[in-house]
């Protein structure tokens, strides 16, 4: 390639649109979204009595991968897959439990289920959060119920909320009172990130639940951003901790550099920069397993990966999770995953209050065209001729 040619491409690729006013960047994250609901749907079906979480876990990723290949098959260059490890978390679990094969668990009926995937096609990220009750057949009632009808208002409440101009403390602000309403608390340091190409946790954001010790900075939202939208209710007191089971899910910090000293961590960080530079993953997806339960210590201390750990609430506590993937398009807001998804029957006995039925009263989605009136008055003012 000449001098004029490299020049000539470089500007290109300075002046490529990775934002939602590129139509190709839609469909990608379109595409993305689908995968990630299919994922979700195939995840609840195999989450019955009797099935292991790692199993599940596996089978999550594995389907990503395979519906990553069968698309954009002509450019054998576009990073596509995983953009965050398949995660099950189980009762007081809260997030991030993907577990290697001694951490395992055995699903049995009754157990709430957290259901957390991402995908991305050529770095456009989508991804999502569900929540079911394994072998629920008829409405589940009680606190679980209450758990599952927050989630439920609580989506509707901040689609309508995440649009143009809208603000992250409105948001906050409604994910409180839906709590209320329920009964139920909002988990403490639950972000919603807005997202971008290859970047899976921007610098805005959404705090679930603001703490003297725990702000975020005001932010306004605009039309072309992407946000992963997470609302997070307990029955306990919402105040999660590290678990003891081991942390499996990581993520390159791409501003740290170290000499890494021992071999095997050598090994993980080869492993992460040739697989997983930018975006999360899990032990279980390094080839050697061994080698990376010894190597990450070495790549955490120096900082050079940023852990995800299991966090949970108290021993008696339900934790719901839902999240789903926006797009804030001309025409509005867009929710692109946690479509269509199997759900787990509930009765609840509470309501939600006037303030969040006032939200849940806004226009939600694509705004509609106005139908263009017929000409009758020409017409009439012809046939008068």
């Amino acid at each position: 390639m000449s001098d004029e040619e490299l020049s000539s491409y470089s500007e290109e690729e300075e002046e490529q649109i990775t934002d939602l006013r590129n139509s190709d960047v839609v469909t990608k994250y379109q595409e993305a979204a689908k995968i990630v609901n299919l994922t979700i749907k195939g995840l609840c079906l195999k989450c019955k009595a009797g099935t292991d979480v790692v199993s599940v876990c596996n089978f999550g990723d594995q389907l990503i991968v395979k519906q990553c290949q069968r698309i954009f098959k002509s450019n054998k260059l576009m990073e596509k897959g995983i953009a965050f490890p398949t995660c099950v978390s189980v009762n007081n679990v809260v997030c991030h439990n993907s577990p290697l094969d001694e951490d395992n668990y055995t699903l049995q009926d009754g157990d709430v289920v957290k259901l957390d995937v991402g995908a991305h096609i050529d770095g456009y990220i989508a991804t999502a959060a569900h929540t079911i009750v394994v072998g629920a057949t008829d409405p589940v009632e009680g606190p679980k119920a209450d758990v599952l009808a927050a989630l439920q208002t609580a989506q509707g409440v901040v689609q309508r909320l995440v649009v143009n101009g809208g603000s992250n403390a409105a948001v906050t602000a409604a994910l409180k009172q839906v709590a209320d309403d329920y009964g139920l608390n909002v988990v403490q340091g639950v972000l919603s990130h807005q997202m971008k190409h290859f970047v899976i946790d921007g610098n805005k954001v959404i705090i679930g639940r603001e703490e003297v010790d725990q702000k975020v900075d005001d932010v306004e939202f605009e039309t072309y951003e992407v946000y992963a939208l997470d609302c997070v209710f307990s029955t306990g007191e919402g105040k999660p901790r590290a678990s003891e089971s081991r942390t499996t899910v990581f993520k390159r910090a791409l501003d740290v550099n170290y000499r890494l000293k021992r071999k095997s961590s050598r090994y993980v960080f080869a492993q992460v920069q040739q697989h997983f530079s930018t975006l999360p993953f899990t032990l279980r997806a390094i080839e050697d397993v061994t080698q990376a339960k010894a190597g990450i210590i070495e790549c955490t201390k120096s900082e050079l990966l940023t852990p995800y750990p299991v966090l949970v609430e108290r021993a008696d506590a339900i934790v719901g999770h839902a999240k789903m993937t926006v797009l804030i398009m001309p025409s509005g807001t867009i929710k692109v995953t946690g479509l269509d998804l199997p759900q787990t029957p509930f009765n609840s006995d509470k309501v939600p209050s006037e303030a969040t039925q006032k939200i849940l009263a806004l226009p939600c989605g694509k705004k509609k065209k106005k139908k263009k009136k017929k000409k009758k008055k020409a017409a009439a003012a012809a046939a008068s001729k």
